[in-house]
Parts: C-alpha cells; structure tokens; sequence
C-alpha cells in the first residue's frame, strides 16, 4: 500500500517540489492549498507527470479547513503516514533593514497565525491519523533563520538578517519540534525541523543560490527517514543545525 502525505502550501515553489519528489518515491500526496482551485491544477499537474495526488482545501489559519481536512483523510484513507507543514508566509521587504522596534504587532501576529499556531493545529488535529501509520513523521519547515545561536554570532551567515516576524515565527516552530518530539518519543511518530536552503521561489527570489530540486530534498528526506532517524533535530540537506 502506497504510504499517505499531506503537504501544505503544495501549489507552488517548494511545497509542489516536495509534493512532487515525494511522489517520485511512490508517495500518494495530498497537496494542499489555501485555494481549490490552485490545489486542483497543482494535483492536475502532478496527475499529468504519471504521479498519484489529489487535492484539499486547506488554509492552516482556518479551523474549518483543518477538520474538514481531518475527516477527509480519516474517512478516505483511515490514515496518514506523512505530514509536511511546508506552508508559510514573510510579510517583510527589505531583508536588510532590522524593524523589531517598528514592525507593527499586527504584522507579527499574522504571520505567526500562519507559521506558528496553523502548524500547531492542524498537526494535533491530524496526530491520531499519523498514529496509526508503522512510521509516522512530521517536517516542519523551518529556516536557518530561525537559529537564535545564529543571530546571536556576530559573523555568522545570518547576523545581519533581522526579520522579526518571520525568524521569531521559526524560532518558535523549531520550538514546537522539539516538544512534539519529546511528547512522542515512545512512538513511531518522529518530528524534525527542515531548513531548505535560499532557493529561487518567490519569498526567495531569483539570486537565490538554489534552485527547487534542491530547496525539497531536506523535506523529503525527512519525511521518508528508517527507523533509526533522528527526531527533534534541526537539519539541512543531512547535517544538523543549531537551535
């Protein structure tokens, strides 16, 4: 039998590039999106390259959405074997510019709503379903951005880059790995944190050194780990990243 995966944000960019590899390696996807009609043509896409998918409507800022989607998965499948919180937005510009004593509150917590609580529900909603799977996983993706050790380093790669909304939201989502983790650590269920790397998407944008194939492979392998994986890490492209 075909193992299951829900991706979220799956129209575009990275979220369909995983949708798509994960596909590749036999994966029935689920490619959710925040409109139907997006999630269909994307679905219809990967249909058209000889993959199995389906789409859902799914904005992870949406309660209605998430049970929806829950009882979906439930009564189709009875299951869920992988689940790729890939969805995300940056409501920042200028990504040299640091507004944490500006950046309206309003802007944080939309963004947080988002990255941060969507996750956090849609994931509780649909833990019963990666329960009955012999090998649940859950990838969150993250940032490099989020690594406090980072920002806290003068010199590092990221010093300079002080978006708050958006590297807080991915503080607090490695956060959540790290208790999710610990929460199911006498289960199959493992939970990690995917950094993708810069890579030419449209919050990335084009002089990012990576190009998509690449950006999906952290979340791939991930979501498809044996089970003596790791869980509660935070990685890119194999190698472990500090919190």
């Amino acid at each position: 039998m075909k193992k299951l995966a829900l991706v979220t944000g799956a129209n575009k960019g990275i979220g369909l590039e995983t949708a798509r590899q994960l596909a590749q390696k036999g994966v029935h996807v689920l490619v959710g999106a925040r409109d139907l009609k997006k999630a269909t043509a994307a679905a219809e896409t990967l249909r058209a390259e000889g993959f199995s998918a389906d789409p859902v409507a799914l904005d992870v800022t949406k309660s209605a959405d998430i049970a929806a989607a829950a009882a979906m998965i439930g009564e189709k499948f009875g299951h869920l074997d992988i689940l790729v919180n890939n969805a995300g937005i940056m409501v920042e510009g200028d990504w040299s510019v640091n507004e944490s004593a500006t950046l309206p509150v309003a802007k944080i917590r939309e963004t947080f709503d988002t990255n941060f609580f969507g996750v956090i529900e849609l994931t509780q909603a649909l833990l019963p379903l990666l329960a009955k799977s012999d090998a649940g996983r859950i990838v969150n993706l993250s940032s490099i951005l989020g690594s406090l050790t980072l920002h806290a380093t003068p010199g590092s790669p990221i010093y300079g880059t002080k978006l708050l909304a958006y590297n807080v939201s991915k503080t607090a989502l490695n956060g959540f790995t790290v208790h999710l983790a610990h929460a199911l650590k006498d289960t199959p269920i493992k939970v990690n944190s995917a950094h993708p790397g810069w890579v030419k998407t449209d919050m990335g944008g084009e002089s990012a050194p990576m190009e998509l194939a690449d950006g999906a492979r952290t979340s791939v392998e991930l979501a498809l780990l044996p089970a003596d994986g790791p869980t509660g890490g935070f990685f890119h492209l194999g190698d472990p990243l500090p919190f």
